[in-house]
């Protein structure tokens, strides 16, 4: 069975620090790793990382006048896809939250980080200079 090799690319770009802004950062990144030929797969999973990602951008490290930047690499490995985003506010670093029995389980905040654990291999807060934070995470295609 012959199988598109997907195509090794770097995607990036500024987006405003507003819902608006988090909605269109998991557009991009699903039409983007689908002109890449990236499986359904790792396409559908990044769009959930990018939006979460994203979202905390918004919510957590927005500077009034800011930006924040959406970065996909689709390595040479066609299959390792990182996926980074970078925010204005360095001192608030994310931290996934424990999972506890005393935690409540109706809540609709707090879970973003946990959808990330989830779904990526790996992730990780690094240093953006000079003041932020850029979140990376990376996802491997399971895809046969």
């Amino acid at each position: 069975m012959n199988q598109a090799t997907p195509h090794v690319g770097t995607f990036t770009q500024l987006l405003s620090s507003t819902r608006r802004g988090a909605r269109l950062a998991r557009l991009l990144a699903v039409t983007e790793l689908r002109s890449w030929g990236a499986s359904q797969d790792l396409t559908d999973r990044a769009a959930l990382v990018v939006a979460e990602l994203a979202t905390n951008a918004v919510h957590h490290g927005h500077v009034p006048g800011r930006c924040f930047r959406l970065t996909l690499v689709l390595g040479p490995a066609a299959g390792r896809l990182r996926v980074e985003v970078s925010d204005a506010r360095g001192d608030l670093r994310p931290l996934p939250r424990p999972t506890d029995a005393a935690s409540d389980p109706l809540s609709t905040i707090g879970r973003g980080l946990a959808l990330v654990t989830a779904l990526a291999d790996h992730w990780v807060c690094v240093p953006y200079p000079p003041s932020g934070k850029t979140v990376r995470a990376e996802l491997l295609d399971i895809a046969p």
